[in-house]
């Protein structure tokens, strides 16, 4: 009996892995695009948190986001990477622009 592993990716020092959210693209005449015609996606969620970023000093900063947060990165910041199927982007702090907040 085969059992199934899920992969866990922890990233290091100031970076995050965030899962890109695909946005459905329907036109004002109500025609959706297909993923070709579409831009790469700039919202997603965070999967994972690094430790911190280390200064020169020693000490560790804490990251402003955490796990669960929707972010809004840079167009074309970071590395795609895919796991299991799923696709995933890992992307240092300073690549974040903003959380979004409900």
């Amino acid at each position: 009996m085969a059992s199934e592993v899920k992969v866990m990716i922890k990233p290091l020092a100031d970076r995050v892995v965030v899962e890109p959210i695909e946005e459905e693209v329907t036109t004002k005449g109500g025609i959706v695009l297909p993923d070709t015609a579409k831009e790469k996606p700039q919202r997603g969620k965070v999967i994972a948190v690094g430790s911190g970023k280390l200064l020169d000093n020693g000490e560790r900063v804490p990251l402003e986001v955490k796990e669960g947060d929707i972010v809004v990165f840079a167009k074309y910041g970071g590395t795609e990477i895919e796991i299991d199927g799923e696709e995933y982007i890992i992307l240092s702090e300073r690549d974040l622009l903003a959380v979004v907040e409900k």
